[in-house]
C-alpha cells in the first residue's frame, strides 16, 4: 500500500495537471509531500516500533493512512491534497518499518530471514505495479479514483492484522530522539523546497538561497545533535560499518533514480507522444512486471551470489535502461521502448531487496525496526531529491528555450548517469573488504563449506 501510493500518483498526473491547473511545480509538491514525510519519521517510526511494539505501530500506521486516502479523495483543491498526502506520509512511515521489523523477528535465522525480505519485497511490488491499475481507475472515474483503491487495502489489514499478528519490541529500544526528529523534517525539507521551487523563482532570489543556507545550517546541527544525544534517531555509530555504510548509499541511489524517472514515464508517454492516460498505463506496465516478477528472486541471488555482485549489476542494467531511455523521442516506435523500461525495472529489482537484507544483516537483532528503518529512510530520501533534482532538469532546460521532450531526454540520461556512478562506487568500496566481509555479509552469501547445506547451529547462531 505503501509503494502503491508512491507509483500510482505518477499515473494520475496528467489528469490532476488538467483538473486542479497546477503547474509542475505543484505536481512535483504533490509527491514530495508524501515521500518528505515518508522519509523523515521512518526512522522515528522504527524506533517507536521497536519501543511500543512492532503490531501496535503497524496498525495504528494503517488506519492513519486509510484515513487519509479517504482526505486526498474528497478535496478538490491543490493545498487540501498537498495535506492530505502529508499525512498519509505519516502513516507509512509507521507501517512500513513496522512491517519489515514484523517479518524479521518473525525468522531469526538469517538465510531465511534474507529468504522472508525477499518475498516482502515480492510482494511489496505488486503496488510498483500501479501504471496500470492507476491509468483504469484514472480514465474511468477521475485522479480521485486512485486514493479511494487504499480503502478497502487498509480495512483488510486492520481486520487480519488484530486477528493474526504476533507483537514484538524491543524491551532496550531507545527513548525518542525528538530534537534529531525536528531537524530532519526541518532541514530536508528546506532542502527540498529550495529544489522544487527553484527553477519557478529562480535559483538566485532570496527565498530560494535562504532555504539552501536554513538547509545547510539545519542539517549540520542535526548531524551534530546526533553524534551527542544518548540515544540519537541515525546512531553514527551504524556507518562505520562499511556494509552499512554501502547499502544506504546504494538505496539513497536507488531512490532518486527510480523516483526521480517514473515521475516522468506517464508524462512522456501522454504528453511527449499524444497516448492517453489509460494506453500509458499499459506502456509503463514492463518496468514495474520486470519488478514484481524479478523482485522475489533478487534475495536469493544475493545469497548465492553476494551481495555486491548482484546490487553492481543491477545498478548497472538500470543506469544503462535509463541511458537508452534518455534517446526515445516523440517519433520512437513503442516496440524500440518497452524494452528500455524492462531493463531498467530487472535492474532496480536486482538492487532493493537485497540492499535491505544487507541493512538489517549489518547490525544486531534487536536494532532491526531501526535498521529497516535507516534503509527506507536512504530510499525515501533518494526519491524526494530525484523528483526535486530531474524536476528542476526540465524545468531549467524550458527555460533556457528547449522543449519539454528535450528536457525529459536530459533527465533521464543524468538518472542513469546517476545510477551508473552508483554501481562504480558501489563494486569499488566493497572490493577492498572480499577477505574481510562483515558477519552480516557471510549471511548473505554464506560460508563456502555450507552453501549446499542446510544451516546447522553454527549459522543459526550467526
Amino acid at each position: 500500500m505503501v509503494l502503491l501510493d508512491s507509483t500510482i500518483v505518477g499515473a494520475a498526473l496528467p489528469d490532476m495537471q488538467r483538473r486542479l491547473q497546477v503547474q509542475l511545480t505543484g505536481l512535483q509538491w504533490i509527491v514530495d509531500a508524501y515521500v518528505l514525510l515518508v522519509a523523515m519519521l521512518l526512522l522515528s517510526g522504527g524506533v517507536f516500533a521497536d519501543r511500543f511494539g512492532r503490531k501496535r505501530m503497524f496498525l495504528s500506521g494503517v488506519a492513519v493512512f486509510t484515513a487519509a486516502s479517504v482526505l486526498c479523495s474528497v478535496t478538490s483543491s491543490l493545498g487540501w491534497l498537498i495535506a492530505g498526502r502529508v499525512a498519509q506520509g505519516i502513516g507509512a512511515a509507521a507501517l512500513s518499518p513496522a512491517s519489515l521489523a514484523l517479518i524479521a523477528a518473525a525468522h531469526p535465522v538469517p538465510r531465511e530471514r534474507v529468504k522472508a525480505i525477499g518475498l516482502w519485497a515480492g510482494l511489496s511490488g505488486i503496488g510498483l505495479a500501479a501504471g496500470l491499475a492507476g491509468g483504469v481507475l484514472v480514465e474511468a472515474f477521475g485522479w480521485p479514483a486512485i486514493f479511494l483503491v487504499n480503502v478497502p487495502i487498509g480495512a483488510a489489514l486492520l481486520l487480519a492484522g488484530l486477528r493474526v499478528l504476533d507483537e514484538s519490541r524491543n524491551p532496550d529500544a531507545p527513548a525518542i530522539d525528538l530534537p534529531g526528529t525536528v531537524l530532519s523534517v526541518l532541514g530536508v525539507g528546506a532542502l527540498a523546497y529550495g529544489l522544487i521551487e527553484g527553477g519557478a523563482r529562480g535559483w538566485t532570489s532570496p527565498a530560494i538561497l535562504g532555504g539552501f543556507a536554513a538547509a545547510t545550517l539545519i542539517l549540520t546541527a542535526f548531524v551534530i545533535v546526533e553524534a551527542r544525544v544518548p540515544a540519537p534517531m541515525l546512531p553514527l555509530r551504524l556507518f562505520r560499518q562499511r556494509l552499512f555504510t554501502v547499502s544506504n548509499t546504494a538505496m539513497t541511489v536507488v531512490g532518486f533514480a527510480l523516483m526521480g524517472s517514473s515521475f516522468f514515464f506517464s508524462q512522456f508517454f501522454v504528453t511527449v507522444q499524444g497516448s492517453s492516460i489509460l494506453r500509458a498505463g499499459f506502456q509503463t506496465l514492463p518496468a514495474t512486471l520486470a519488478m514484481v516478477i524479478v523482485s522475489p528472486y533478487a534475495g536469493r541471488l544475493a545469497a548465492r551470489h553476494g551481495f555486491r555482485v548482484v546490487v553492481t549489476a543491477g545498478l548497472v542494467l538500470a543506469g544503462l535502461g535509463l541511458l537508452a531511455l534518455g534517446f526515445a523521442h516523440a517519433d520512437t516506435g513503442y516496440g524500440n521502448v518497452w524494452w528500455r523500461l524492462g531493463i531498467t525495472g530487472v535492474g532496480f529489482a536486482l538492487t532493493m531487496s537485497p540492499l535491505t537484507g544487507a541493512a538489517i544483516q549489518a547490525v544486531s537483532p534487536q536494532e532491526g525496526g531501526l535498521a529497516s528503518g535507516v534503509s527506507s529512510t536512504a530510499r525515501q530520501i533518494g526519491a524526494l531529491l530525484g523528483v526535486a533534482v530531474l524536476g528542476a532538469v526540465v524545468r531549467t532546460r524550458q527555460s533556457d528555450g528547449a522543449s519539454f521532450e528535450a528536457g525529459l531526454a536530459t533527465a533521464f540520461s543524468a538518472a542513469g548517469a546517476v545510477t551508473l556512478t552508483g554501481a562504480l562506487l558501489t563494486g569499488l568500496w566493497l572490493v577492498k573488504s572480499k577477505t574481510t566481509e562483515h558477519p552480516a555479509t557471510q549471511a548473505l552469501t554464506g560460508p563456502p563449506s555450507n552453501r549446499c547445506h542446510r544451516p546447522g547451529r553454527n549459522a543459526r547462531q550467526d
